[in-house]
């Protein structure tokens, strides 16, 4: 038996240019036409290769654990000799508030769309979408000053090592901007790469760190005297315990960098490989696996916070903690050198360096995983974004922007950063109290109320003490906001659904028509009654010139919500006052019009037609109602729409308006 295929349209296609080859390589791992989303890498979550929670614990460490590069210093600035007492109020806040919160955002949104999306299921509709746009601005935010915030300070710790050249003074933004472009070379090279150098450079850093920590506890027992100053400081300076402990509590905001990692913990949860026996809707093995990750990220952090708040203060000048210090910003790297020698300390600078520059990958990772989930589902970005590696370059171009703009400077950024991870902790406190609300979970609802309540105040402190993360972050909300209408504008006249399935019933009115054309009569769902039907009939008999005698069928469409854009479309049979309906609901009248006729020709292979009337107001009016109503101008868009989706004149369905 022979089998011929049809060769192709265009030889050239048999051999690929360069730029197909670079088209190809650069959209690999496009969303399908059915809607699959994709995960980072480039391949649909259902076959994308899953990791270990402790391999994606190490991706997301590389942020959290990274802080230990500057926390320590910056609490010791902050708070003086009571550094030790406030990071212990930022230990209970993370144990006690943050991971109870993500522990439950993990269990309730678990394809690692985060607390936004918890929020946007109890917010629909276009208050929801507009809340879910002003949260991705501030994850935006948060994701994007990580990158950049942690690419400049590995640059300033490169920077002051004492055998690093003279030549490389001053040159930060040089520095910064090529660190960026290595970390997004990695992303586009695949995650599964991303991952491996996370796994090194996390147990690299974590081992020093545990040498760092035993000499600095070592050197502070056998300084009794040291301790002893510490603690008259500690009791003496703010007149009582009492008083030290308030201040400490008024502290804790500006301490808030060192909460830094839960929410890219549940954004990349689709990467954590679950049990043999998980389910797309019920993945125990990856929620399990999750909140594993989180508990031990909180728990390592915890411990080395509280041990080198302490051990800083005591082995540390409080003057080389201020700007121009050896240890201002970089505290464990001073007591390295210090007391471990300059070739331990140049190892454990390297270390620092290389988590610091690495920090922007759990940053990266979320990003990839949360604008696909959204932006294109809500018709608010282009079809490329559905695909990594452009996402990528995307990413890397606005942080050299982030990076000219403030000079790779590292204390003008910090604000933004806290700003956006006090904002995404704040939102999901809140969004786990009103699930337990919802739920009827009495304690629970009380518990998480004051871990909100915590938040907000941190937050709110955080704003009033740098209002420029608060600008900042508002910069990247109107920038999503603009861009996301502009897209959500420029696609309105695309095929909206994913997938249109017919019942039984519906398969039967269509399949009584099989021998004649399809005709169908696009009909409001609002006027039910039996005249107006009727009416609808003899309408498109006189001005449409429907064949007289006929019995079309009577297409509605129901709109649910507007606000919505990729959607899965069914299309249901029903028989009212002995008229043969096709029901649908869907986002938008005139798209899903379209979706149904071109499956019915797809199904039967005959062209269907379609009979409207003029819709009477305003065209601006119409036009508006189109675009945020789903309704409008109903007739020529509908057109539009098929035109758009098929330019074949001869296989595109008929429209008839009267």
């Amino acid at each position: 038996m022979t089998t011929m295929s049809r060769p192709p349209a265009d030889p050239s296609a048999l051999h690929p240019d360069a730029r197909s080859r670079f088209r190809s390589w650069l959209l690999f791992g496009l969303q399908d036409s059915k809607g699959t989303h994709q995960g980072p890498g480039g391949v649909s979550d259902a076959h994308a290769r899953k990791h270990s929670w402790w391999q994606v614990m190490c991706l997301t460490g590389v942020d959290y654990f990274s802080t230990l590069g500057y926390q320590p210093a910056i609490a010791a600035l902050a708070a003086g000799v009571i550094s030790p007492l406030a990071t212990l109020v930022l230990v209970a806040v993370t144990l006690l508030g943050a991971l109870p919160v993500y522990r439950r955002v993990a269990g309730e949104s678990h394809r690692g769309e985060g607390s936004i999306a918890m929020l946007e299921r109890l917010l629909p509709r276009w208050g929801g979408k507009l809340i879910v746009l002003v949260l991705l601005g501030f994850a935006a935010t948060d994701f994007m000053i990580t990158m950049t915030l942690s690419a400049a300070d590995a640059t300033a710790h490169l920077i002051q090592n004492p055998l690093v050249p003279d030549w490389l003074h001053g040159q930060n933004v040089p520095v910064t901007l090529f660190l960026l472009a290595l970390l997004g070379a990695v992303f586009l090279r695949g995650f599964k790469e991303a991952v491996n150098i996370a796994v090194v450079l996390v147990a690299l850093y974590l081992s020093l760190n545990v040498v760092v920590v035993a000499t600095s506890i070592s050197e502070s027992v056998t300084h009794p005297a040291a301790i002893h100053d510490w603690w008259l400081a500690l009791t003496s300076s703010h007149g009582n315990p009492l008083l030290a402990v308030g201040i400490a509590l008024l502290v804790f905001p500006k301490l808030a960098l060192g909460l830094s990692g839960f929410e890219t913990g549940v954004a990349v949860m689709p990467q954590v490989r679950g049990k043999a026996g998980d389910t797309a809707e019920q993945p125990i093995g990856r929620i399990q696996g999750t909140r594993r990750l989180l508990t031990t990220a909180a728990v390592i952090m915890s411990s080395f916070l509280i041990t080198t708040s302490f051990t800083t203060v005591i082995l540390i000048p409080q003057h080389e903690f201020q700007a121009g210090g050896q240890a201002n910003g970089r505290a464990l790297a001073f007591i390295a050198h210090e007391y471990l020698g300059v070739g331990f300390g140049t190892f454990y600078d390297i270390s620092t360096i290389a988590i610091l520059w690495f920090a922007g990958a759990s940053a990266m990772a979320g990003l990839l995983n949360l604008v696909p989930r959204y932006l294109p589902r809500y018709g608010m970005a282009p079809e490329w974004a559905k695909a990594v590696r452009p996402l990528v370059l995307v990413f890397t171009l606005v942080g050299f922007l982030i990076t000219f703009i403030f000079n790779a400077d590292v204390d003008a950024q910090g604000g933004a950063y806290a700003t956006g991870v006090l904002v995404l902790m704040m939102s999901a406190a809140t969004a786990v109290t009103l699930s337990a609300r919802r739920h009827d979970q009495g304690k629970r609802t009380v518990a998480f109320g004051i871990i909100a309540v915590v938040f907000i105040y941190t937050t709110v402190a955080n704003i009033f003490e740098r209002p420029e993360g608060l600008r900042i972050a508002a910069v990247f909300i109107a920038g999503i906001i603009v861009v996301s209408f502009l897209s959500r504008v420029r696609r309105s006249f695309e095929l909206h659904a994913t997938r249109v399935h017919m019942d039984e019933q519906a398969v039967g009115f269509i399949s009584e028509t099989w021998e004649g054309p399809i005709r169908l009569i696009a009909h409001e769902p609002l006027r039910l009654t039996p005249q107006a039907y009727r009416e609808k009939l003899e309408s498109a008999i006189e001005v449409s010139h429907l064949p007289a005698g006929e019995q079309p069928l009577f297409l509605e469409v129901v709109v649910d919500d507007s606000s919505d854009f990729e959607t899965e479309l069914a299309v249901h049979g029903i028989t009212r006052h002995g008229y043969r309906i096709l029901e649908v609901h869907g986002p938008v009248v005139p798209n899903t019009i379209a979706s149904v006729l071109l499956h019915i020709r797809d199904v039967t292979g005959m062209m269907p037609h379609v009979y409207f009337r003029w819709t009477e107001g305003n065209p601006v009016i119409n036009l508006l109602k189109f675009l945020f109503l789903g309704e409008g101008e109903i007739a020529p868009v509908t057109r539009e729409v098929l035109r758009e989706a098929e330019p074949d004149v001869s296989r595109r369905p008929w429209v008839h308006v009267g």
